[in-house]
Order: C-alpha cells, then structure tokens, then sequence
C-alpha cells in the first residue's frame, strides 16, 4: 500500500525530532498512518492548508519546503522574478515562524531575494508591503480563523492578491517534480531583508487617508470607548496603532487574549464569526461602558464586531450588516463631500447579501458580484487601475472580509476596525447608535436575512461525502424547498444556467457551486470550502419585516437540512 511506503519513506528520513517521535507513535495503528499519508495537501489559490503533524496530508516542515522549492521554479522563470523577490510574514500561530524562516532559506539558496518581517505581521500588511516593494510573490503562513492545530502557507501574486488558479496550477506542477527531503543549497543571507516596524509607515498612512472625517475624529475620538480583542494573533499592534493615530485613544485591550498564542487558549476558535469569541470583550465592555466591541482572527484579514443594543445587550453583527453598514457610511461620505459619483463600484462575492445591491442601486453606485474568494476582488480592483473604467470603492464577502481604496489586494480588518470606529463617532455625532444605523438601513431598503451553515465531513470519508451531496443537488433536484418554488437552477461547475425549459450558460468563472432562486427571491448557494473539510450553504431571503424574513430562511435551512443530511 502506498501509504505505508510513504510513511516507511519518511520514518527514514526524520530520524529524530517532533516529525519523528510522531511517526513512531502510531507505528501499529493504519488508520492513523493512512490519514496522514492517503494524500498530499492540495496546493490552490489558497496555497496549502492543514492539520499541523507528520506526513504528506499535515502541514510540516518537509512539506512547506516541497511547495517553496515549486514555488521557486515557477519565480525562476519568471522575467527579473529572482531580483523581484518575494515577501514573507507570519502571524501566531504554532509553527508560523519556523515555517516562515524555512521558506526564506529554501528561496535564499535558489538565489532569489526575500523581504521577512522580522515579527507577526497581518494578511493586508504583507498584500500591501509586497506591491509596495514590487516583489513577484509573497507568501502569507497563516491558517486563517481555522482551529489551534492547523496552520497553512499562502501564496500571493505580484498584484497583492492571491494567486489565480493559472498560476497555481503551474506551481503545483514544479511542487509535483520534487521530493521531500531533497538535499538544499545553502542559505544565502546576503539575499535576505529582515523588515522591522519602520516598514510598516507606508501602510499606516496609506489606510489613514481613506477617512472621510478626520477633523471629527481629532476633535471628538477620545470621547468614543472601543473593546478591541486580537483573538490572540497578529492584529494587536496594527489595529491598536491605527485607532490611536486616528484620535481614537480609549481602545481597551482584552488582555487575556491580548498575546500572541497559537494555541488560543481562551476561545473553542479563534474566529470573530463565533460569538463565544466575544465574551471576554462583552465582560471588559461592561465594566468601561464601551457600545463597540471589535475582534480580529489570528491573521487579521477578519473583522468581528458587536454592538451594543437599546437594552444594554449586546448584538453580534453578521459580515453582511457589517458590510452594509460601511457601504452606506462610505456613499453617504461621498454625498456630503460632494464626491459621489457613478463610475464608483462596490464589489461582493455571490453569496453575500443582496442588500448590498440595493443600497447601491438607489445611489447610482455600480455593484458586482463575483465567485467565493477574495482574489476576486483583488482582480476587478486590478481591472479598474488599469482600464479606469470605475474606481474602486469597497469590496466585501459574508465571512467578515473587507476591504476599501484597493491599496493592499487582500482582506483588511485593520482598514475595516478604523472605518467601523468612524461609522461608530459620525453616527453617534448624530443620536444614533450601530443598531440604529442598521435599523435605518432595513427600513429604506427592505428587511434582509442571511443563514450561513456549515456542515464539517473529515478525512477522506467527508471528502467523499461532500462530493456526493452535490452530486445529489446536482442530480435531484426537488421542485420546492420550504414554501417556495425553485425557478432557476444555477450550475457553477458546468457554466449553466436553468429556468424552466431554457438552459443558458453563465458568464461566471468555473467553481464547483450550486445556485438556487426561489419564486419570492429568496435563493441558496451550496459549495464545498476551499480551506476547510466542509459543506457550505448560504440562503437569503428578503420580507416586509425581519421576522417574516427570518421565517423564511428557517424554513428553506429546514429543507435543506433534510435533504443533506439523508
């Protein structure tokens, strides 16, 4: 069996250490040595991502230098792509800095340049460091909001987003060619950058001038107390920063998760679309009378926020709200500012809410929307810096990513946290709460509801399963789910779309994904994670208030969930 060759393969090769000591222990147990070796990590537009431990399906010190070496043919043949460079940061989790300085040697010794950060740095600080330097790539190891036992290696374009699927494909090909535990040339230091807090200016004041009220801020900031939690990861330095050089200075620190620990000891997950991620910040907002609560994920590309409701709660703001509630702070920025104007576009992947549209149509905003994952984004933003056909004015998903003025090409929750703090003042300047201004929004535009779940299938038997779920929606489709009929049935994979008797095909990137609009304009999205061993529903409904259009969405997840989990 090949798994067991594999493992016999790397018992030879690690010969002591944690890899070792790891491969020893589940010497007569071949489940556990088939878990680790049935596979290798895939390499995407994502890079790689994985269970921390031994073997070609964990994320390792062997593996992380296979993919740099794939990584380094493909810049080799890149023109100047060895002078160029590449970037390289790190957040806290457990091993992020091993793997980092790993990458860097294996570069160094093929003889390209690399620029490191000598500390943890966030997702948006290396998109915007690597453009700034006019590397030819960077590379992000990070594992996201995923739990404390993964970590993973992402790869971004010169452009400061990540990678295209082209050139992903060609990377893993070079990857393909190589062992590992090949034999490596030497380091070469003189090649190598350390990159210290100085390099961060250019970011700070890159972020700072997308304010549209800084005279308020100065003159009125210190009056607005903010609860901010790092989640124990990389944002405690940036998103602290930026706040106190806006003229926010009351920012109080959760300090239990105020380090940096990849083990994340104080939550189930370091992700701020948890609520439980919060309640720490709900307790130390409590005791300073803070009404915002803001929380970042270990590599600070996702901002959550609370805030505080007319009976002294708290509500947990969904990415949508979040999302809508910035869009409309921006347009009516512009408005006053006399700025407004319609060659200004708003970018939302297609599982986010339609919300979004509305408010940009009633403004004269163009909208778009495109595929899941934030290189999306980064490309339509790329696309408006060269045509100039629009300017770019803010992007964002439903999982907590956004991002305005297109100076780094990823997820910015230091960017969103400095906006949010600027809703929260001007706003309040006017009476009006985060709730309030959410509750404004739903009355203009009509009450909108959104349900995320995700069912989670590990290993290779969830793969499987995963497959065959959609395989089942793709092939069974039910006429009616909940109370509504299904008039358009939208395959992303194959290109086509169905309504009634007509097929048309999809002007839309190819992705495995299912797309179902119901007859009340309801509709449902149903994809497997590009990062996470799960399946993923989206469902959004629209109604005259937000309990009929939470009705409707129960009723839709009620069907669903019957249909996927027989």
């Amino acid at each position: 069996m090949r798994h067991m060759e594999l493992y016999k393969d790397w018992l030879l090769n690690t010969k002591e250490g944690a890899l070792y000591d790891e491969l020893m222990s589940i010497g007569g147990d071949s489940a556990a040595i088939e878990e680790r070796f049935y596979r290798e990590l895939e390499f995407g537009t994502a890079g790689l991502r994985g269970i921390i431990g031994a073997g070609t399906n964990r994320m390792n010190i062997p593996v992380v230098v296979r993919a740099t070496l794939g990584l380094a043919d493909y810049i080799l043949e890149q023109p100047n792509g060895s002078k160029a460079g590449v970037c390289i940061a790190y957040d806290s989790r457990i091993m992020s800095a091993e793997f980092a300085r790993k990458a860097a040697d294996v570069l160094t010794g093929r003889g390209i340049r690399v620029y490191l950060f000598s500390s943890l740095r966030s997702v948006p600080q290396l998109s915007f460091t690597l453009r700034r330097l006019s590397c030819i790539a960077g590379i992000m190891i990070t594992a996201s909001h995923n739990p404390a036992n993964y970590n993973g290696y992402k790869v971004y374009s010169k452009d400061g987003g990540q990678i295209t699927p082209d050139i992903a494909g060609r990377v893993t090909e070079y990857i393909a060619k190589h062992g590992y535990f090949e034999s490596l040339p030497e380091p070469d230091e003189t090649l190598l950058t350390l990159l210290s807090e100085e390099a961060d200016e250019p970011y700070y004041e890159a972020t700072m001038s997308l304010l549209s009220y800084k005279d308020l801020l100065f003159k009125k900031g210190g009056e607005l107390p903010i609860v901010y939690t790092p989640l124990h990861g990389a944002g405690l330095v940036p998103v602290t920063t930026i706040l106190s050089r806006i003229g926010i200075k009351n920012v109080f620190v959760v300090q239990e998760q105020a380090a940096p620990d990849g083990r994340f000891p104080t939550v189930k997950y370091p992700n701020p679309e948890d609520e439980g991620a919060f309640d720490l910040g709900f307790k130390l907002a409590d005791s300073v009378g803070a009404s915002i609560v803001l929380a970042t994920d270990p590599d600070s590309d996702r901002l959550g926020a609370a805030a505080r409701r007319p009976d002294g709660s708290f509500q947990l703001l969904t990415g949508n709200q979040i999302g809508a509630i910035l869009i409309y702070h921006l347009i009516n920025a512009r408005r006053i500012s006399g700025t407004l104007s319609n060659d200004l576009l708003v970018v939302k992947s297609i599982v986010s809410t339609s919300l979004a549209d509305s408010i940009c149509e009633h403004n004269g905003v163009a909208i778009k929307s495109v595929p899941t994952g934030f290189r999306f984004i980064a490309e339509i933003i790329e696309r408006c810096d060269t045509l100039g056909d629009y300017k770019f004015l803010f992007g964002f998903e439903e999982s907590y990513g956004f991002l305005a003025g297109g100076f780094a090409r990823d997820k910015d929750a230091i960017l969103a946290a400095m906006l949010l703090a600027e809703a929260s003042l001007y706003f309040g300047e006017k009476g009006k709460t985060l709730i309030d201004v959410l509750n404004d929004i739903y009355e203009e535009f009509g009450y909108y509801k959104e349900t995320v779940k995700s069912y989670t299938f590990e290993g290779k038997a969830g793969l499987e399963k995963i497959a065959h779920i959609m395989d089942m929606f793709r092939n069974s489709l039910p006429d009616s789910l909940g109370n509504s009929e299904i008039v358009r049935f939208e395959d992303y994979l194959l290109g086509l779309s169905h309504e009634g008797d007509r097929e048309s095909k999809l002007e839309f990137p190819s992705m495995n994904m299912l797309r179902l609009i119901l007859d009340d304009e309801s509709w449902v999205c149903i994809r497997p994670s590009g990062t996470e061993p799960k399946l993923k529903l989206y469902i959004g409904t629209k109604a005259a208030s937000i309990g009929e259009a939470a009705e409707l969405g129960e009723a839709l997840l009620s069907s669903l969930d019957t249909l996927i989990n027989t």
